[in-house]
């Protein structure tokens, strides 16, 4: 029986309500009615329920499927304006148990190279990615209880936060590991951790369950349980993910949009971020293997219903997908790019890219300042903010100012100074110039008359040295 308010993973997302739904899909993807008056309600920046986002997903009329894509791009300005936030993946550990059929660090993988960073790698690590310009991270480690236990991670984040080298620092570690207890999480969360991200890989339990078919991530309902998990320990921030091209994409995106009704329902707050990852190659793992690959065409169709479906939700789309995927993604809903990504274990201490522990082949392998150029001259504004979680804007209090959209009045001051912090610290001569003259334009869009004078004097002092101002 399906219940958005239920605390059981078959309640909240229920195959039958899935079924249900497809089928309703299916019976109006032609009715142009029907369709007409959904785009309406989106328009109304509420957001849609995921039968709603259903029949827009499933829209086979050209010219309503644009209105959509128009709608998910002004709904993307409104909410977070042209910036863009960017982080970069750091991978601790490789050493894995679980038997996923589409990850190269599945256990009976044996000619992948193992490997697990010292707490002196981590702060090499750091340090490589402090002097390419970022401040936010999310690591990553396989499932491994003996190699790498809550113990090992937590001591990671402690490491990360006590570097100081140069003008650089991580001001934010987001978290994606395996699903776990309430008491991990809650030390998490004493952590000081940003999101916690899970990727659920796919809402089909059956399918879920002949995708891991062994180790601890067989069990479907712990799994997908896990966000109320987090949430009760602590945790104001959670981030939502589906790995598209394991099962039929429709199944999975209306999986995703109950998960989030479900976190909005038990928890007055629904996720703070919503990954889009495709299958893609790696050690040991053919996509081709999966026969529910999605073109790149559908794939955008995607990002733009979820941005109608869930308005406040950060989207982020990472360096699996090329450069020309990547900005098609970024006019229909992203908010969160990474930049100089390496999917491999201790790889951005190499001068080359390394791949023998990599976990997916990484598609746009342009470096930081070659994104950062490539995001400023398309009109974005490259943002390495981290204040919401700094100054407590977490969670509820986080969603009521974007829902409100009161949150711009700090965004937009924040992404230009930490965007200045980069020019002054790391930015090649060319990638400089265009960034002064970005900042000098879109200080004029901070709209308090008050803030955008701040804002000028703080943008000097950065010039002259000082550094991490926030609103």
């Amino acid at each position: 029986m399906y219940n958005a308010a239920s605390l059981k993973a078959e309640e909240f997302i229920c195959h039958e309500e899935i079924e249900a739904t497809l089928a309703y899909a299916d019976a109006h993807k032609h009715d142009r009615e029907l369709i007409g008056s959904i785009i309406e309600k989106a328009a109304g920046y509420k957001g849609l329920s995921h039968r709603e986002a259903s029949v827009l997903l499933a829209c086979e009329e050209p010219d309503l499927n644009e209105k959509v894509c128009q709608l998910a791009e002004q709904i993307k300005k409104d909410f977070y304006g042209n910036r863009i936030v960017m982080f970069a993946p750091l991978y601790l550990s490789n050493y894995c148990v679980n038997g996923c059929l589409y990850c190269p660090y599945h256990a009976k993988n044996k000619h992948i190279a193992r490997k697990k960073l010292t707490q002196e790698e981590v702060r090499d690590e750091v340090i490589a990615l402090q002097d390419m310009g970022h401040k936010r991270l999310a690591i990553e480690a396989g499932e491994d209880p003996v190699n790498n236990p809550i113990e090992y991670i937590l001591d990671c984040i402690k490491t990360i936060y006590s570097i100081h080298h140069k003008n650089g620092d991580i001001r934010r570690v987001n978290v994606n590991i395996a699903a776990t207890t309430v008491e991990n999480y809650r030390k998490l969360k004493e952590a000081g951790i940003g999101t916690y991200i899970l990727f659920q890989e796919t809402y089909h339990k059956e399918s879920y369950e002949h995708l891991h078919p062994t180790g601890p991530k067989h069990n479907y309902a712990y799994h997908t349980e896990a966000m109320d998990r987090a949430m009760e320990g602590g945790i104001d921030d959670v981030g939502l993910g589906v790995l598209f091209g394991l099962e039929l994409y429709r199944y999975e995106f209306a999986g995703l949009l109950m998960h989030a009704e479900h976190l909005e329902a038990v928890h007055g707050v629904g996720p703070h971020t919503i990954s889009v990852p495709r299958v893609k190659h790696a050690d040991d793992i053919d996509p081709e293997a999966f026969d529910n690959s999605i073109s790149d065409e559908i794939f955008e169709k995607i990002i733009a219903c979820i941005r109608v479906a869930v308005p406040y939700t950060g989207m982020i789309i990472s360096t699996r997908e090329s450069e020309e995927v990547r900005a098609k993604a970024l006019r229909l809903g992203i908010s969160q790019i990474s930049g100089g990504s390496r999917t491999s274990v201790g790889g951005y201490t190499e001068e080359e890219r390394p791949h023998d522990t990599e976990q997916f082949d990484v598609s746009d392998q342009r470096t930081l300042d070659e994104v950062v150029r490539w995001l400023m001259e398309g009109g974005f504004i490259p943002s390495f903010c981290t204040a919401c979680y700094r100054e407590g804007r977490t969670g509820d209090r986080f969603m009521q100012l974007c829902k409100s959209r009161q949150i711009l009045n700090c965004c937009h001051p924040n992404a230009l100074m930490t965007l200045q912090e980069y020019l002054e610290d790391y930015a090649s001569p060319e990638t400089k110039a265009i960034g002064e003259k970005l900042i000098a334009a879109e200080l004029s869009n901070i709209p308090n008359e008050k803030v955008r004078s701040i804002t000028i004097d703080h943008l000097a002092a950065i010039k002259e040295g000082s550094r991490d101002f926030r609103f």
